[in-house]
This record gives C-alpha cells, sequence and structure tokens, in this order.
C-alpha cells in the first residue's frame, strides 16, 4: 500500500475495568494484559501501524499508571539500555524499534467515564486536520485490513463505520441491508450474521452531533443507535480472524495462538505497508 497521505489517527478506549477477566485485571487493566511479552493494546497498535498510522490516542481511567509507566519507558522495556551515571549522565538505547515514530497520547478521561464521555474528552487530542480517526477498544486483536475500512468509509459518506464480524454466539448480532447498519439483536444463540467487531471508522463530526450534550452514556447505545436511525452508518465486511479477551480461556488461546508464531492477527504486519 502506498502511504502518500497521511493515514487518520487511532483512538483506543482503554479505561473500563474489564471484570470479565477479573483474575488477571485486578493486576492490570485489560490493554496492558500481555500477549507473549507484549500488552494486547501494543498489538492492536502494531496492527494499525503496519497500514501506516503513526497517531494514537489512549482513552484511560482504570489504573491509568500502568499505561503511563509503560509507555515512558517503552524503549528501556524493548531494548538494551547502557546507563552513563554521574555529573552529565546519558542513556543510550541499542535497539532502534519498530515503534521509534509512533505517536502517542495518553489522555485521561476519568475512572468512572462512559465510553461516549472518554471519545468526547479524547477529541480535543484531534488534530484540526482529522477530519477522520479509527476508533477501537484495547481489548481485541484481528487482521483486519485497515486500508480497506477506509476506503469503504470514505465511499459511504456516513458518520461512522463499523466492522462487521462473526464471531461466538455469545455476542448480540447485528443486521444489515445493503451495507447499511439496519438492527441489533442481544445475544441469540448462534450467530449466522455478523456482530459490531469494534474496529471502527469516525467522522470528527459524529462527536458533536451525537456526544457533545450528553457525554454520560455508553456510547454503543444511544448515540450509535442515533446514527444508525438517521442512517448515518456502514459496515465493513470483515470474513477473516477476529478474536476478543473477555475470559481466562480467551487470555490462554490469544497466548498459545502467539507463542505458536502464527498468531493471525499477525498477517498484514510486514505486508501491509
Amino acid at each position: 500500500m502506498n502511504n502518500r497521505k497521511e493515514m487518520p489517527p487511532l483512538m483506543i478506549l482503554c479505561g473500563g475495568k474489564g471484570t470479565r477477566l477479573r483474575d488477571v485485571t485486578e493486576l492490570l487493566p485489560k490493554p496492558m494484559v500481555p500477549i507473549g511479552e507484549q500488552p494486547i493494546v501494543w498489538h492492536i497498535m502494531r496492527s494499525y501501524a503496519a497500514f501506516g498510522v503513526k497517531r494514537f490516542i489512549l482513552c484511560l481511567g482504570y489504573k491509568r499508571e500502568c499505561f503511563v509507566d509503560y509507555f515512558l519507558n517503552f524503549h528501556a522495556y524493548a531494548s538494551d539500555v547502557t546507563v552513563r551515571l554521574g555529573k552529565h549522565g546519558a542513556i543510550t538505547y541499542h535497539d532502534q524499534a519498530v515503534e521509534a515514530d509512533w505517536e502517542v497520547t495518553l489522555a485521561n478521561t476519568g475512572i468512572d467515564t462512559l465510553t461516549a464521555g472518554r471519545i468526547s474528552t479524547a477529541s480535543k487530542h484531534l488534530k484540526d486536520t482529522d477530519q477522520t480517526f479509527f476508533l477501537t477498544y484495547g481489548d481485541a486483536v484481528s487482521d483486519i485490513d485497515v486500508a480497506a475500512s477506509l476506503a469503504v468509509h470514505r465511499r459511504s459518506g456516513k458518520l461512522i463505520t463499523v466492522a462487521a464480524v462473526h464471531p461466538e454466539g455469545r455476542f448480540g448480532e447485528m443486521h444489515l441491508h445493503e451495507g447499511c447498519v439496519k438492527g441489533f439483536q442481544e445475544k441469540p444463540a448462534h450467530v449466522e450474521n455478523y456482530i459490531n467487531g469494534g474496529f471502527m471508522v469516525v467522522e470528527k463530526a459524529l462527536v458533536s452531533r451525537y456526544l457533545a450534550d450528553n457525554p454520560d452514556v455508553m456510547f454503543e447505545q444511544a448515540p450509535m443507535l442515533r446514527a444508525m436511525a438517521e442512517d448515518q452508518m456502514t459496515a465493513f465486511l470483515h470474513e477473516g480472524f477476529w478474536q476478543c479477551m473477555d475470559t481466562q480461556r480467551e487470555y490462554q488461546l490469544l497466548n498459545d495462538l502467539w507463542k505458536s508464531g502464527a498468531a493471525p492477527w499477525t498477517a498484514r504486519w510486514h505486508t501491509a505497508g
């Protein structure tokens, strides 16, 4: 892919408490739970970076200090380091990380803030030129074609595009008609259609239109339902890999896939750019 034009930034919702993965998230916020040696949020960021995304805005809340520590010390954790002590001390990092050109904004969006409020608060870190941004959650990985989802979004002219994926039957189901989202059904026994996989493309105008007046709601409820009712939501059909990390079983599954050396969500890391 030719990245002549700067890709939109990625906003990641990282502020929740992840209670369904309580055994792990009592110590770490869910996006910081590791797959291999790196937290799942790094895997998500790496997947977008493969398509040229270099700017990231993390909406923080629960255990915000874990993210601050990780990113402020990122190069020290990721490479060999020589520390020169004394009056003219210096630090030398010996390995050039692939993340060297990332710009990561750690936005404090509050401990108990709901997702609409987190997006609204963090949107102040968007540039004036950022009319579009990517939006996702910090607890799922996928081999989604980020560039293709952006192209579908731009062709649609809608305010939001959601990735439609095929998961297990414990999730709510999403109903589509001619590429537009027309309804949701909560947790059917067997999923034959699609759910919202959480990988979204959003116009900044959506924030002022649906979030500014009432940020104290879940983005996934009233704001998204309003966008759907006003025909401002479209879907990007993703038939490939998608997996969230809500349970201990899913945590183990993702780590086993990583250890295998053929984790499906890494398929585009070396081919997309």
